[in-house]
């Protein structure tokens, strides 16, 4: 599968905190991810999380805003089909158009009740994240002291996510809680943003232990642009970015290597990668080091392939 296929942006966010921006047409310096520069990049694919920030309060009336915005600002552009199955994947590939998901990255506002998640399957959230950076009802999160694993509900919803074929993100969740959803799942699971430890020293990033699990299991590591995350002085270049890329590729996972992004939700770039427009910078570097076949995997081939296995079908 030619293109690119990002697994994370928080373009979701900034609509919620100021509902003037705009996703398509009339260009907002505000976003970095627009419908005119995912043409420009050739971008196939664009995963849409819903974050809720602090400030827009805690509960379910955020989340459905959320997915409100997506539905009005995201959907409404010519050219972008909603992707619920592997059915839609294949058809937004067949017609060229720009296929968008919805993901959930953090369940707080789903009140402490697993069983919210068929509410929002239903309303086209296909993968989930238990945590952001701290702790919540459901599990830990990365930065949380504790580092604690899965509660009992956080249990719950895992089951009902396998019961819905929504596909579990480990990416801010504690190690502890990381080996739990290993443990227990019975899909591959992804980190959706996540980088190797080993190259830049980081709790968010994921350790040599943590990735090849992923990669036993056949699951999926999305690359990210987070400088931070990226190079351990936080001024990161493409070349930096790359490292992740060959650690990965020198534990085993070629084939388990995707992006994502993490666009509009950062403040500080990799030099030279501000915006989806920039990526193609990426993919000259990825072509400097790999083979046409490698890069097409890396930037969408695996995570196709990813969901057209895992997505419900129908």
């Amino acid at each position: 599968m030619r293109g690119i296929a990002d697994f994370h942006c928080d373009v979701l966010s900034k609509l919620l905190m100021d509902e003037k921006l705009e996703f398509c047409g009339e260009a907002s310096d505000a976003l970095d991810v627009t419908y005119e520069r995912l043409a420009l990049s050739e971008t196939v694919l664009q995963t849409f999380a819903v974050f809720i920030p602090a400030r827009a309060g805690i509960g379910l009336h955020a989340i459905l805003r959320s997915i409100d915005l997506f539905y009005r600002k995201i959907l409404a552009c010519r050219g972008v089909v909603h992707i619920r199955t592997a059915a839609d994947l294949d058809r937004a590939a067949r017609e060229g158009a720009l296929a968008a998901m919805l993901s959930l990255e953090g369940v707080d506002g789903m009140e402490g009740d697993p069983e919210m998640l068929r509410i929002l399957y239903r309303l086209g959230v296909r993968s989930v994240g238990l945590t952001w950076n701290h702790a919540n009802w459901a599990a830990d999160g990365v930065m949380e002291k504790r580092s604690g694993g899965l509660t009992g509900k956080g249990r719950r919803l895992l089951e009902v996510a396998e019961e819905l074929k929504v596909i579990v993100d480990v990416s801010h969740l504690a190690e502890r809680g990381f080996w739990e959803v290993v443990s227990l799942a019975g899909r591959p699971v992804i980190a959706s943003h996540s980088n190797a430890r080993a190259i830049c020293d980081h709790p968010r990033n994921l350790t040599d232990d943590q990735l090849q699990a992923l990669i036993r299991m056949d699951g999926r590591i999305g690359i990210t642009y987070v400088p931070w995350f990226v190079s351990q002085t936080g001024e990161a270049t493409i070349d930096d970015v790359l490292r992740h890329i060959e650690h990965i590729c020198e534990l085993g996972g070629e084939r388990q290597i995707m992006l994502g992004s993490d666009f509009d939700g950062i403040d500080s770039y990799v030099q030279g990668l501000t915006n989806p427009v920039d990526t193609g910078r990426l993919v000259e570097g990825m072509l400097k080091r790999y083979s046409e076949a490698q890069v097409e995997g890396f930037t969408s081939g695996n995570a196709y392939r990813h969901l057209l296995n895992y997505l419900p079908t129908g």
